[in-house]
């Protein structure tokens, strides 16, 4: 027994030294999970989302939605995703969207009376794709593994492919059962992906100061049912807009170079 579990320390510290990478910020990562993977568990998710909740069937909100979300990926580089990047619109109430490794976005509804223009959605939306090229769902599947299911447990449940273990999936790519509620990724993560999304939307050609107004109106949504930072995954609105605001000028900059003026009507 003792053998055995020296020999599978020796393989954890082994894929430890192996898979350490950088994210675009230059933070270590611990990735132990190639993208194809990664790519096949963000499609499984996706279905099941696709299957279970509601999808919107309004046209020109449906349009609206998809412009911005084309203007974002444009700029996104190939070695994350090669390939046309698919966009759900969920008519569901909650103040809420993601993306999943493989090109999927999802949005629902709900968050267009939070984002009161494209400029606002498209700080959503590239937040979510920053998620997605920090690959945090790679990440957060790798700490899970090491620290509670063990690697093998972890690509045995991978394999299978069925209610259960797609909730495992979800929450390891960020999503989880309370999605629009708890949102799932922590505090490095969420600020990572501000960061990288006001990057992405500058590139993109939408102004990257409606991304402070988006977390004005995020924290009037929330409301007094906040809880305190330190109690939470996610930094404060407040704290997101002192970030956001600190790299404004090199967002400002790229924005007015930028080629692009996308033009998304709803």
């Amino acid at each position: 027994m003792f053998a055995k579990s020296l020999f599978a320390m020796s393989i954890a510290a082994s894929l430890l030294v192996s898979s350490c990478a950088e994210s675009p910020l230059g933070r270590k990562q611990l990735k132990l999970f190639p993208s194809d993977q990664l790519a096949g568990m963000g499609q499984q998710a996706f279905n099941s989302m696709k299957s279970e909740q509601k999808i919107s069937t309004q046209p020109v909100k449906n349009a609206y939605v998809q412009c911005i979300a084309d203007a974002i990926t444009k700029h996104v580089s190939k070695d994350v995703f090669d390939g046309d990047w698919e966009l759900v619109v969920f008519d569901e109430p909650q103040v809420n969207a993601f993306a999943l490794p493989g090109g999927k976005i999802g949005v629902y509804t709900g968050l267009l009376d939070v984002a009161e223009n494209q400029h606002q959605l498209a700080a959503v939306i590239g937040h979510e794709v920053g998620h997605v090229i920090a690959e945090h769902g790679n990440e957060r599947m790798s700490s899970s593994s090491l620290i509670g299911l063990g690697l093998e447990v972890t690509n045995q449940v991978l394999k299978a492919n069925d209610v259960a273990n797609n909730q495992l999936i979800m929450a390891g790519l960020g999503l989880g059962a309370q999605v629009g509620v708890q949102l799932p990724f922590g505090r490095t993560h969420e600020s990572e992906a501000d960061l990288i999304g006001l990057d992405l939307m500058a590139q993109a050609g939408f102004n990257p100061t409606e991304s402070v107004e988006l977390w004005v109106n995020m924290d009037k949504a929330g409301g007094e049912k906040r809880q305190p930072e330190w109690l939470s995954t996610h930094p404060l609105p407040s704290t997101r807009i002192s970030q956001l605001n600190a790299n404004m000028p090199a967002a400002k900059a790229k924005y007015v170079s930028a080629t692009d003026r996308p033009n998304c009507k709803s």
